[in-house]
């Protein structure tokens, strides 16, 4: 008991519960994958942990999982504009 789950009975698990939601497009578990790192950094995950999480070598091997999006690039703010410089 504990131990992973066969890749087949994963997407089994998928295919029902996508049914169950009313989602009618294919759903695989690379879709599941990559919908979770695309959330992640929208609710502050910082790209390093990601990276850890699935398991990756590599940054640019993450970035290709994650997206940024339009809202999170309106909030970067210049930090010079938070210097006093009176």
């Amino acid at each position: 008991m504990g131990g992973k789950y066969a890749e087949r009975s994963a997407q089994l698990v998928l295919k029902k519960a996508a049914m169950k939601a009313g989602i009618r497009r294919e759903v695989t578990l690379r879709t599941l994958r990559h919908s979770f790192a695309t959330h992640l950094p929208e609710n502050g995950t910082d790209i390093r942990y990601i990276q850890s999480l699935l398991g990756h070598n590599s940054p640019k091997t993450t970035q290709i999982y994650t997206h940024i999006t339009t809202k999170d690039l309106e909030q970067i703010r210049n930090p010079i504009n938070n210097l006093d410089l009176s």
